[in-house]
């Protein structure tokens, strides 16, 4: 090991001794040991043992250790930190203005153990609520984790989309005699993005010379197409293209394997086609949208049915799952109403988190009462326009709801969560939420596998049984569209639509802002061909009383 290898080590094993909170004395003396160590104008490697002693600096303690580290290229006590440090935590120390007195706040306090936990507590306006974060360091937290994750070449759609259509205007307008399309992963809507992908009809030259002025790297170049990559790590690939095969080359790289394999099965062709409409036609298949080119199975079913109605953003009627500054919310709920009237919704059901919620500012049972009372104020100033009395309430370890049955009465409806706790077993995992979903008050599963793409995977799930529950117990499933989160996972829905469930999207809007969100949930719907019918936030403010009505009566409550 060289010196800054050993002083890395040092340095490491410093913080993490902070961020466990254990001995400071001896965090800051593997510090200053880190520190020395760079300094050092000689190679510790080079020295025999008997010398490293006598470095002004490094005592009977860090010599030793730099002799282990010398021996055999590990340093033990720095092992038995990182086995017990959460790699997520890790990971933190790579964001700037995070030192170890913070994450450990972040990890112990905020119960955070990833980067993108932590970017969503930060989109959530949760970091204000402890000491040591004010408004100015969650912003700056934020800032530098999206350029962190940036740089990993990994993108959530909502966090690509600006940067493609973007990127698409300014092919138009460089090269105005050509054709360009996207295709691949961004035109299918799929969640999470690793390059952005057209088909095109400039030739790679031309290509190649107006990237390399901007200045993009060539990854990949072949008689087929051309790769970039951006300073930001994006990749961009071109797919080379004639105006009389660009229908078949668009249709090849816009389909997934599946698909793809499933389609040639079935229609083997040799003959290429001008456009994507052309393929289908002469297949005799209903066109299929990119969204809807995920399973083999479609095929058949476009083949056997008339083509569906997919859900549109503007199907979408309501805001259902939102928090105001009651609890960690930027915003009053009359601004989270006002906003909402000012896009046309015709009602907000305002969902704050519940009493168990601490680091959110939950709702004790006197702040529910009146939190109640001001929406009923409001809405005597907002008619035609609703608000409804609603929560997210914590599902607890043992599946129970955090409120006794008289408190959840007074609420027009219930969205049951699991927030903490969530490294568990399938097992468990299913006896929390079919305890919760048996709950006669829930009437929403909020995000039932609390995953957080690019982050952190949901806790495992039986999809089908817990489906099957909710249907029998006339419980909602959530389609939870925050970009990061998109829970239940889109590839469950058909058969959720088969079983007779009713989704719904909804935004977990925390800000106005948030409401926008709402779109990225009906993206990820229509790749499961779901329609407003069976969109519980497509119901107008009519349909939306009467299903509640029915929905107490069923439950007896």
């Amino acid at each position: 090991m060289d010196n800054s290898q050993i002083a890395d080590a040092f340095s490491l094993l410093s913080k993490l001794i902070d961020i466990h909170g254990e001995n400071s004395f001896k965090a800051k003396s593997y510090a200053i040991a880190a520190y020395t160590i760079e300094k050092l104008p000689v190679a510790l490697s080079a020295l025999p043992d008997e010398k490293i002693f006598t470095i002004k600096g490094i005592g009977d303690t860090i010599g030793k250790k730099i002799m282990e580290m010398r021996q055999s290229g590990k340093l033990n006590a720095l092992e038995i930190y990182l086995q017990k440090t959460p790699p997520g935590v890790l990971e933190m120390l790579h964001i700037k203005g995070l030192g170890p007195k913070k994450i450990a706040v972040i990890w112990k306090e905020m119960g955070l153990e990833t980067i993108g936990e932590l970017l969503y507590a930060c989109n959530e306006n949760r970091l204000l609520l402890f000491k040591g974060f004010g408004e100015k360091t969650q912003q700056n937290v934020k800032t530098y984790i999206e350029f962190y994750l940036r740089s990993k070449g990994s993108y959530l759609y909502a966090g690509i989309e600006p940067y493609a259509l973007s990127m698409q205007q300014q092919l138009q307008k460089q090269f105005p005699n050509h054709r360009f399309v996207h295709t691949g992963a961004f035109a299918r809507q799929l969640e999470t993005i690793d390059k952005l992908e057209w088909v095109s009809t400039a030739g790679n030259t031309e290509l190649e010379q107006f990237f390399s002025a901007l200045p993009f790297s060539v990854t990949e170049k072949n008689e087929s197409g051309i790769s970039f990559k951006t300073e930001d790590n994006i990749v961009l690939t071109f797919y080379a293209a004639r105006d009389e095969n660009f229908g078949s080359i668009l249709f090849h790289t816009c389909c997934s394997g599946a698909f793809l394999n499933e389609w040639e099965k079935r229609f083997p062709s040799a003959q290429v086609y001008s456009s994507e409409e052309q393929v289908f036609k002469a297949a005799g298949v209903p066109y299929l949208p990119p969204c809807l080119r995920e399973k083999e199975t479609i095929i058949a079913a476009a083949m056997n049915k008339p083509s569906l109605q997919l859900i549109q953003p503007e199907d979408v009627k309501a805001v259902i799952h939102s928090h105001s500054n009651w609890s960690d919310g930027r915003q009053s709920i009359e601004e989270m109403a006002r906003a909402a009237i000012e896009k046309g919704f015709e009602y907000l059901v305002i969902s704050d988190h519940s009493k168990s919620a601490f680091y959110a500012n939950g709702l004790k049972e006197d702040r529910v009462k009146e939190q109640h009372l001001y929406i009923d104020n409001l809405n005597e100033q907002l008619r035609p326009f609703k608000i409804f009395k609603s929560i997210e309430s914590d599902i607890l370890n043992d599946g129970s709801l955090d409120y006794p049955n008289q408190v959840l009465a007074t609420f027009d409806l219930v969205i049951a969560s699991v927030h903490a706790n969530l490294k568990m077993t399938e097992d468990k995992a299913m006896l929390r939420l079919l305890t919760a979903i048996q709950n006669p008050y829930t009437t929403i599963l909020g995000h039932m596998t609390g995953r957080l793409l690019l982050s952190r995977e949901g806790y495992p799930v039986d999809h089908k049984t817990l489906i099957d529950a909710c249907v029998e117990h006339h419980v909602v499933i959530e389609l939870n569209a925050h970009p990061r989160r998109l829970d239940m996972d889109r590839r469950w829905i058909d058969y959720a639509l088969e079983k007779g469930a009713v989704i719904s999207i909804d935004p977990d809007a925390h800000h106005t802002e948030g409401y926008n969100d709402i779109r990225y949930g009906v993206l990820a719907a229509q790749k499961a061909g779901l329609t407003r019918q069976s969109n519980l936030s497509s119901y107008s403010l009519q349909e939306f009383e009467f299903f509640l009505q029915k929905r107490k009566e069923k439950k007896g409550i």
